[in-house]
């Protein structure tokens, strides 16, 4: 910049010095690209967030329709003391539908061993006279006996226990039936549920330890019944029988 007693001369051109301070007020091109960075980032982490919120959402809605989600509800329902709760998870009448037939098939393994066929066909029809008491007693038990079976999940949170059901269990779905297990091999029960609707419900319990004791425990009986015939005046055996056949058989949900 050339000066002439100070003055700038007439026609002379003017450069700022880039490098020279700065006059407040004036815009510089620095700060608008940090301004930039800065509201891409913000946008970034609100639409990551937001993506985030959504999956999580749409995984929770799925986990709805999970024989683990039913579950939940069911020990949930059981202890906040929701009996209708309990009993709209668990179909009793296909439960002991399906379990008193693995008692009578023990009792032929352990104690009939040689009798016609036609005697272990009619073992199978021994329990029909007092299968609706053992329903409607199972209906009145079950609740009480899911609480008691499944206390040490008190203090579980539902949400944890639909997420946390597969590191515990073995879930497997096959259209409208699903197969829970336990992944501890001591542990043989294996339930059956059945889709109903949005739900799942509870539609057989497997569990060979128990039929074998029941079994153990009334099979003879269940054998003498059938090879001997119905009740009569003079034996004591009949209908004492049938009712330890009742009571044994709750303790499948004791």
């Amino acid at each position: 910049m050339k000066l002439d007693n100070g003055k700038l001369r007439r026609g002379d051109s003017v450069q700022v010095e880039r490098d020279g301070p700065v006059s407040p007020g004036v815009p510089v091109k620095g700060s608008k690209t940090w301004r930039t960075v800065l509201v891409t980032a913000v946008v970034t982490i609100f639409l990551t967030a937001s993506a985030a919120a959504a999956g999580i959402l749409i995984y929770w809605e799925r986990q709805k329709n999970t024989p683990q989600y039913s579950l939940a509800l069911m020990i949930d329902a059981a202890r906040n003391n929701d009996d209708a709760g309990v009993g709209a998870l668990v179909d009793i009448d296909a439960v002991v539908d399906d379990f008193v037939p693995q008692i009578t098939g023990k009792a032929v393994e352990l104690y009939g061993r040689g009798i016609p066929p036609e005697t272990i066909r009619k073992i199978a029809r021994i329990a029909e006279p007092v299968m609706p008491a053992v329903k409607e007693r199972a209906k009145a038990e079950l609740p009480g006996a899911i609480r008691s079976k499944t206390s040490e999940f008190n203090d579980v949170p539902f949400t944890a226990m639909v997420l946390g059901a597969e590191r515990y269990l073995n879930i497997t779905v096959e259209g409208e039936r699903a197969s829970v297990k336990s992944r501890d091999p001591e542990q043989r029960v294996e339930l059956l549920m059945v889709r109903n609707g949005s739900k799942w419900k509870i539609a057989g319990v497997r569990d060979e330890d128990l039929a074998e004791r029941i079994a153990q425990a009334i099979g003879q009986e269940i054998i003498d019944i059938a090879v001997n015939g119905p009740i009569s005046q003079k034996s004591r055996t009949g209908l004492k029988n049938i009712n330890q056949l009742l009571r044994d058989a709750e303790e499948l949900f004791r």
